[in-house]
C-alpha cells in the first residue's frame, strides 16, 4: 500500500469508486509512462500517441460532458483528484502539465463558447486527437491579466490578432488555442477569449528551455496578423475576463493538490531511502533527527491537504470562495517547497544527481509557486476580497 492509498482509505472523501479510478491509471501509468519518463525529459515533450493512448484509458475525459466523449456521471472533483496523484507517482510535473493541458485550454470552450464550437472542438481533444493549450500570459506580464496587449480587430467577417504570448505549456504541440485578446478599451472589460488554430497563416513559435517541466514542451507564440473568424470566439465580446478568472479558480485548486501529490512522492522516497541506507551501524531510520524530518514532512503535508479537500467539497456544494483558492494555492507551493528540501536533506548526496523523483521535483518546486498566480499576487488578491472596504 502507498501512502496515497493510506491517506485515501482514512478519508471520508473517497470511496471504492475512487480507488478503482486509483488503480486504473496506476496500471496506466504503470505500462505507459514509467518505462519512459527519463527518455521524454530528455526529449523535451511527450509524444502525441500518449494523449491517444490516455484517452483510451479513460484518462482525459474524465469529469467531461458525456455528450462530447468524457465521463461525467457520478464524477466529483475528487475523482480527478485521484487522478491527479496517480499521474504524479513518476514524479516528474510536466507529464500532468502537458498531457492534461486540455484542463486549462477546454473548459472556457464548454462554460462560454457555442454548442457549434463545443461539438467541433472537444470531441478531438478528448480522444487525444487535437492538443489544446490555454494562452493567457504575455511578455510583459503574467499575473495583470487586465492589462493584456495583444490584439483583435474587426475586419469585415474576421478578427484579425497581433501579440505574444509566453510560457505556454504544450505550445509546440498545440493544435488549437484558447487566447486572451483585447477587443475593447482599457481595463478587464476589453478583454475577450478566442480560439485561434495553430496552424493558421501568421502563427509562430519557438521553444523555451526550463528549470523543469522538461516533458512538458513550453513556447513562446508570436501572432501576427492572424486572421481568426467570428465563430472561433468564446462568449461574448469583452467579456472574457470573468472567463479566464473562473478558469484560474479550478486551476489554483488543482495546482495545490498537484503540490501535495508530489509532496507525498517526496515523503514516499525519502521514507524508503532512510529505512535502506545505513549510517553509523544503523538504517538511517534509525536516527532521531531523520525521523523528526520525516514526521515534519507528513504533518505538513496532510494539513495542506485537509485544506485541499475542504476546498473541493466547497466546490462540490457550491460554497467555495476566490480567497481560499488564492490562499491554499500559497500554502500548498510553500509546503512543497519545504517538504522536496527535507527530502533532498535525507537523500543527501543521492539527491543532487540526476534519474531521483526528488531531484526532478525539487527542481519544479519554483513554477508551481509562480504559475496561476505568483505568491505575491495571490496573497494580495485575497487580502482585497476578504478585507478590502466596500464602500
Amino acid at each position: 500500500m502507498t501512502l496515497f492509498d493510506d491517506w485515501r482509505a482514512r478519508s471520508p472523501f473517497y470511496d471504492e469508486t475512487h480507488n478503482a479510478i486509483a488503480q486504473s491509471v496506476r496500471r496506466f501509468v504503470e505500462r505507459e509512462v514509467a518505462p519512459h519518463i527519463d527518455e521524454w525529459e530528455e526529449a523535451r515533450e511527450l509524444p502525441r500517441s500518449l494523449h491517444r493512448k490516455a484517452a483510451e484509458a479513460g484518462i482525459l475525459g474524465l469529469g467531461y460532458p458525456e455528450e462530447y466523449g468524457g465521463t461525467s456521471e457520478g464524477i466529483d472533483a475528487f475523482h480527478t483528484m485521484t487522478q491527479t496523484d496517480e499521474l504524479a507517482q513518476v514524479g516528474a510535473g510536466g507529464l500532468g502539465a502537458s498531457l492534461m493541458t486540455h484542463g486549462i485550454g477546454l473548459p472556457p470552450i464548454l462554460a462560454m463558447g457555442s454548442e457549434e464550437m463545443k461539438r467541433r472542438i472537444a470531441p478531438s481533444v478528448l480522444t487525444g486527437e487535437k492538443i489544446i493549450a490555454l494562452g493567457i500570459t504575455e511578455p510583459s506580464g503574467g499575473s495583470d491579466v487586465a492589462n493584456i496587449q495583444t490584439t483583435a480587430r474587426r475586419d469585415g467577417n474576421k478578427y484579425v490578432v497581433s501579440g505574444q504570448k509566453m510560457f505556454i505549456t504544450s505550445g509546440m504541440r498545440a493544435d488549437y488555442m484558447t487566447t486572451a485578446v483585447r477587443t475593447g478599451g482599457a481595463g478587464m472589460g476589453g478583454i475577450s477569449l478566442m480560439l485561434i488554430e495553430m496552424d493558421s497563416p501568421g502563427v509562430s513559435r519557438s521553444r523555451l528551455e526550463k528549470m523543469g517541466w522538461h516533458c512538458s514542451d513550453t513556447a513562446a507564440i508570436y501572432l501576427d496578423e492572424v486572421e481568426v473568424p467570428p465563430e472561433n470566439l468564446i462568449g461574448p465580446e469583452n467579456g472574457g475576463f470573468m472567463g479566464i478568472m473562473r478558469n484560474f479558480n479550478s486551476e489554483r485548486l488543482g495546482m495545490a493538490h498537484g503540490c501535495c501529490a508530489y509532496a507525498r512522492v517526496c515523503l514516499q522516497e525519502a521514507a524508503a531511502y532512510a529505512q535502506d541506507r545505513e549510517t553509523f551501524g544503523q538504517p538511517l531510520v534509525g536516527h532521531q533527527s531523520i525521523r523528526i524530518k520525516l514526521a515534519d514532512m507528513a504533518r505538513q503535508i496532510e494539513t495542506t491537504q485537509a485544506w485541499v479537500d475542504l476546498a473541493a467539497w466547497q466546490v462540490r456544494e457550491g460554497k467555495d470562495a476566490p480567497a481560499d483558492y488564492a490562499m491554499l494555492k500559497v500554502q500548498a507551493t510553500r509546503m512543497l517547497e519545504a517538504v522536496a528540501r527535507e527530502a533532498a536533506q535525507v537523500l543527501g548526496g543521492a539527491s543532487y544527481l540526476r534519474g531521483s523523483k526528488v531531484e526532478r521535483i525539487y527542481r519544479e518546486v519554483r513554477v508551481n509557486a509562480i504559475g496561476g498566480g505568483s505568491e505575491e499576487i495571490m496573497l494580495d488578491l485575497a487580502g482585497r476580497q476578504m478585507f478590502a472596504r466596500r464602500s
